[in-house]
Formats: structure tokens, C-alpha cells, sequence
């Protein structure tokens, strides 16, 4: 009987050290997971998925589709043309009207894809990956990254029967690294590749070669926030080649593109539909054309005016379960 109740008071007393044992762990363990910095993901480096012109690292959420408007008006001022540039009212009334209309759907939290109408029977496939996120704590990654590609084609009635498919198409590839420094305040920097299948233009100065089918060019862009719902937005983009002394084989005379492209945008935020007003130096609405083929000189007042709406509607059903 002492044997026995000797025993039974060693458990209780073996098991009271264990139990304190496993709390003092259990108190370690809390206080090892609280001293390890917490996993924090940047969100919100852009309002929208594109800063004006250029896309944005932004994607849509998971299960969203978004319906895109950006309309790009006619040439503000032009030489030459004197009092009618009043009368086309600030290139509002001067019969140029380039309009993009897009749509974007993402599978995934890290990629979608999108599809556009860029005017004169243009049309564009896209593809946007996340690669990278900015984030602090146990990783930091001081910077987001994506990478987005577009194809282009051209629909429009072809000047002969032999302007094949494959001479209607062309590429751009870009690298988008956006930091976003402050609530208010990101930027982007955006190296792009134009790939074209076929140029028609040529060129004097090399005997008559080819332009270049391959076009390269590098961009800035930023967001500053004045409030939760209003921004200042802007892009400057600089093509690095295949813009001066080219030959039109199709007016017999020479053409040079302008390697400049600047935008400014206003930017509100209504909680469902997000309005950008801007000003810009391109009156395309197609980001290959605007990066390798602009026409719009801004040293001689060759800004136009444009806007944008977007819309994303939730395609994916939520089933919410009960508690």
C-alpha cells in the first residue's frame, strides 16, 4: 500500500514538472514567433494597371475582369495651321479620335492576360507575370517585378494580295520595376523591345536597308497621392534607336519619328470606377506604336488630350461558410 501511494505521489509530482516544462516551452515558442519579423507585402504601388499610357505592375484580382476606356483625342496646337487649331478646339473637334478599348481577366493572384481594340482595325493579345513582389520582414525585396508581353496584328485591308499575316504582326516585350517609397509616392522604370515582323520603310543612310524591326526605348513613370482617391500621374519614355532620316516607300519622301514621349495624368478614384484625364505627346492609342512609331513632336506643342475609365467586375462567385 506505501509502494502504492508512494508511486501515485511521484506521477502527480512528474506531471506537474511536465506540465511546467511544456509551458515554459509553449512561453519560449510565443516569444521566438513574436521576435521574428512579420511577412509584410506591398500593395497598392498603382491605382490602376496601367500608370497612363504604359502598364503598371498593378495586375487585377483573382476572378476579376476589367473593362478598360482610353481615349486619345487630336494635337492640341499645330503649326501651320493657324485659327483653325481654335476651331478644332484643343484638338476636341479635329476629327482625330484614337480609342483603346480592353479587356483584363486574372486567373491567378500572380498573372493575367488581357485582350484590346487600338483603332483602324488593330488589335492586341497581352500576358502580364508577377515575378517579384515588395516586401519587408523575414524576406526583403526592395522592389516589384512583371513581366509583360503583347502581340499585335493589323486587320485593315492590305494593299495587295501578297501582304501576308505574318508582315502584320508585331511584338512588345517589357520589364516593369516599381518601388512604391511612401503611401504616397512610386515609380516605375520600364526598359521595352518592339519586335516587327516587316518594316516598310527604308533607309538612305544605310544603303537602302531595311528601318530597324527591332526598336528599343527606356521609361519612367510615378504615381504622387494628394488623397485616399486623387493622384498625380506621370511617364516619360526615350526611343534609344530607328526613329530619324527614314525613307516612306509609300509617300516617296522622308520621315522621322519623335523619341519622346511624356504624359501627365490626373487620376479619382470614385470606389467603382477610376477616372485618369491626362495630357500627352501621342495621339495613338497602341503602346507599340506609341514607343517606336510617334508622330507627335512636343518641342512644337504636339500635346493632345485623352482619358481613361476602368471597371473590374468579380466573374468568380465567393461562397461564404458559416461560422
Amino acid at each position: 500500500m506505501k509502494r502504492i501511494t508512494l508511486f501515485t505521489v511521484l506521477c502527480l509530482l512528474l506531471g506537474q514538472f511536465k506540465a511546467v516544462a511544456q509551458d515554459d516551452l509553449l512561453g519560449d515558442l510565443e516569444k521566438e514567433d513574436s521576435a521574428k519579423p512579420k511577412q509584410n507585402i506591398t500593395t497598392g504601388t498603382f491605382k490602376s494597371t496601367r500608370v497612363i499610357n504604359m502598364q503598371s505592375v498593378e495586375i487585377t484580382g483573382k476572378g476579376n475582369l476589367q473593362f478598360m476606356i482610353s481615349h486619345h483625342f487630336g494635337n492640341i496646337w499645330e503649326n501651320g495651321k493657324g485659327w483653325s487649331n481654335l476651331a478644332e478646339f484643343a484638338g476636341l473637334n479635329g476629327g482625330v479620335a484614337n480609342t483603346l478599348l480592353s479587356l483584363d481577366y486574372s486567373p491567378t493572384t500572380w498573372g493575367n492576360v488581357g485582350l484590346a481594340m487600338t483603332g483602324k482595325a488593330q488589335y492586341e493579345l497581352w500576358g502580364k507575370l508577377k515575378l517579384l513582389r515588395q516586401q519587408t520582414g523575414e524576406r526583403n525585396i526592395p522592389v516589384t517585378l512583371d513581366w509583360f508581353s503583347t502581340m499585335h496584328i493589323d486587320c485593315s485591308e492590305g494593299p495587295s494580295p501578297e501582304d501576308f499575316v505574318w508582315n502584320r504582326m508585331s511584338y512588345l516585350h517589357q520589364i516593369l520595376i516599381a518601388r512604391k517609397f511612401s503611401d504616397k509616392l512610386s515609380l516605375q522604370l520600364t526598359p521595352s523591345y518592339v519586335h516587327y515582323n516587316y518594316t516598310p520603310y527604308y533607309d538612305y543612310k544605310t544603303s537602302g536597308g531595311h528601318q530597324a524591326n527591332n526598336v528599343f526605348s527606356v521609361g519612367i513613370g510615378g504615381r504622387y497621392k494628394f488623397t485616399s482617391k486623387k493622384a498625380l500621374t506621370f511617364e516619360y519614355s526615350r526611343q534609344l534607336n530607328g526613329y530619324k532620316d527614314l525613307y516612306s516607300a509609300e509617300t516617296g519622301g522622308m520621315i522621322s519619328y519623335n523619341p519622346d514621349l511624356i504624359s501627365l495624368g490626373y487620376d479619382w478614384d470614385t470606389g467603382g470606377h477610376i477616372f485618369q484625364f491626362y495630357v500627352s505627346s501621342t495621339t495613338a492609342a497602341s503602346n507599340i506604336t506609341q514607343l517606336s512609331r510617334n508622330t507627335s513632336d512636343f518641342k512644337q506643342g504636339n500635346f493632345s488630350l485623352g482619358f481613361t475609365i476602368n471597371r473590374s467586375f468579380g466573374l468568380k462567385k465567393v461562397v461564404k461558410t458559416a461560422p
